[in-house]
Formats: C-alpha cells, structure tokens, sequence
C-alpha cells in the first residue's frame, strides 16, 4: 500500500526535504490502525517498527530519523550532536542527511529551514510548548537571520475541537496582549483555543514572517489523522525535515 504523505506547500530550497505523514499506509490494528510512528503509545512495537521502515523506504530517507523523547518542553536538541533519542520537544540540524522529526496527534508540528538551505528544524507545540517559548527558542538556535527562515505549520486540533481553560488563555495573554485573538469563548470558565494563530504570533515576534500551513484539523477527521483528545489511546503521526545529502554535494560542485 501507498503512503499518502502530506508534503509542505511552502518556497523552500530544493535541497529541503520535509514531509508528515497521516495514519493511513501502515500495519498497526486496533485503536492504532494505520501508520502509527509512536513507540510509547501502547501500540505493538514490531508494528511500529515496520511503519517506521515502510516511512523510510518510501521517503528513500538519508539516515535514520533522530528521534526524541518528548516531554511538552521548550529544549532544542543540536543533531547529530545529541545522545540517541534525547529528551527534547525541537531538534535542529546544519548536517545534511540527518533527519529532524517530531511526533504528533494534536500537538502542532512546525518545520523550519532556511533561503539557503543551510540548516532545518522540527518543533512539537503543544500548548505548553508554545507558551513555554519552545518555537522562540527553536529559531534562535538556527544559525541564521530569522528574517531568512520559512516555518510550515501541520496538521493540530481545531479550534472547533481543542476547548482549554482560563488559565491557559492566562499563560499567553500574559506575555502577549495579542494572543487574546487566538481564544473564543466557550462554555463558563472555557475557551476554544486556535495553536495555528498562536504559533503564528509566536513565530513572527521572533522574526520569522514566512508561515506557511495550518488549518488540518486532527480531530475533526478521524479517517486522515490520529487524535489524542478524540480517541484517547491512538497513534501518531510524525513531521520529518532533513538537507538533501545528494544536493548538497551537487551545489558545492556548482
């Protein structure tokens, strides 16, 4: 079976290579039916392992992916530099053929590089990574202007879907007057929060102004995504970004 990959419509080089995947191309039954990318959702690791291999083979990945051990936090992981799946909600790369990835299922997966196609990175933002600073912190640890970085926003809950409480609503408009945009009342006490706009806002008062994507919602479509706050115990998708190992070595001859 095919794997119906979701590439990033955005202007990125030639030699950036990124795309996500959704759950559908894979072996895994039950509750993680389809292409579950996650080894600590309770799903059959052999499962896992075959839909990791089938993502590899049909990307024709340069490297095994750099995973990480994602705990809601703001810390950037510098591959190839780190240990073996570091704890760590971002990781960034100037290497070509090492692949930056993060896993997802209504959590925000952000993908960045840059105009020149020296370096990328991944980001989870969920909504205690975002207010916790983790795509500000992802961008400057790029070694670049900001002003020279694209960002592709994937698939997330829906506003429609992802209802949070006052406090969470607190936490952004705290810091940014702004982020009251991103919230729409719900019930007593709720709001429906909008991580897209939120990502947005974060992402452009750090510099960068060339956001593409948004707008999948998880949950609102259980055939194409997995959805933690709809299914409880499901899959995840994953977001890969890596350099062009075969591009690189073409543009150094140029």
């Amino acid at each position: 079976m095919s794997i119906p990959f979701l590439f990033p419509d955005w202007p990125a080089p030639a030699r950036v290579r990124a795309a996500c995947t959704t759950r559908r191309g894979g072996v895994s039954t039950g509750p993680w039916a389809g292409l579950n990318m996650g080894r600590g959702s309770g799903d059959d690791s052999a499962a896992v392992s075959e839909n990791r291999r089938r993502v590899a083979q049909a990307l024709a990945l340069p490297a095994e992916p750099c995973w990480m051990r994602q705990v809601h936090g703001v810390r950037v992981a510098r591959m190839p530099q780190e240990a073996s799946e570091p704890e760590a909600d971002a990781s960034c790369t100037t290497a070509p053929g090492v692949v930056c990835v993060v896993q997802a299922a209504d959590c925000l997966p952000v993908l960045l590089c840059d105009d020149e196609a020296t370096v990328v990175a991944a980001a989870h933002a969920g909504w205690r990574g975002l207010a916790g600073g983790v795509l500000e912190r992802t961008v400057a640890a790029l070694p670049v202007d900001p002003a020279r970085l694209l960002a592709w926003l994937g698939p997330a809950i829906g506003p429609e879907a992802f209802e949070v409480g006052e406090e969470v609503r607190e936490a952004f408009v705290a810091g940014d007057p702004a982020a009251a945009q991103a919230f729409r009342a719900g019930p007593p006490g709720k709001h429906h929060a909008d991580l897209w706009m939120l990502a947005r806002q974060r992402l452009q008062r750090a510099g960068v102004r060339r956001i593409s994507g948004g707008g999948l919602s998880t949950h609102a479509d259980p055939a194409r995504f997995y959805s933690y706050r709809r299914d409880g115990v499901t899959g995840r998708m994953a977001a890969l970004i890596w350099l062009d190992p075969a591009g690189a070595t073409a543009a150094a001859h140029e």
